[in-house]
């Protein structure tokens, strides 16, 4: 299969970022099943740390993707959100301890809705491509979740915030695995056309 659709090689290129978000959100979410009585504390920062990260690469990908892609304002929107959620979270970790739930809630839904849109864009450049769709409605469901069950008891919470965190970042894995095997192929082609 040849691939001719620059957006494509494009989001191709950057592989690796969407396997970094995945990791770290997976890791994210193991520390806490590993360690859900580190409390409240502990869950602001990590999640701080995983929301400014996530957001570093998503801004990073939008902007080098700007100019090739009429989408690229959706990943700096997504990076911006992020790196919001996760100041916020870090600058004011009293305040938000108190609206954790509701601060990861909506960054939830507000990423989701971005990521359901950025896979609409891509499936029309990649064939048959899904995970990232399937981040964002995990995502937005997730976010529904926390906002209809804010009361929920700390330790349920924990668990829940560990399980989406997993759930979306092996769907964020996966993504990248796709897109690495696009690249390769991308690169095959071109090294292809350049012998002739």
């Amino acid at each position: 299969m040849r691939l001719n659709v620059s957006r494509t090689v494009e989001i191709a290129r950057w592989w690796w970022t969407f396997i970094l978000r995945g990791v770290l959100a997976i890791a994210f979410g193991i520390l806490a099943f590993l360690a859900p009585g580190l409390g409240i504390a502990v869950l602001v920062g990590l999640f701080a740390a995983w929301a400014l990260i996530d957001g570093a690469t998503n801004l990073f990908a939008g902007i080098r993707g700007r100019g090739r892609d009429r989408s690229w304002w959706l990943e700096v929107l997504e990076g911006i959100v992020s790196i919001a959620a996760g100041f916020i979270a870090l600058l004011f970790p009293v305040y938000a301890a108190g609206i954790l739930v509701i601060l990861i809630a909506a960054w939830a839904i507000v990423t989701g809705a971005i990521q359901i849109w950025t896979a609409i864009r891509l499936r029309e450049q990649i064939k048959g491509e899904f995970w990232l769709g399937l981040a964002g409605v995990a995502s937005i469901m997730f976010g529904v979740i926390l906002f209809v069950f804010p009361a929920a008891g700390a330790l349920s919470l924990v668990w829940l915030i560990g399980s989406f965190a997993i759930v979306f970042g092996a769907f964020l894995v996966i993504l990248g695995w796709r897109l690495r095997g696009i690249n390769e192929m991308a690169k095959t082609d071109a090294a292809h056309d350049y012998s002739r």
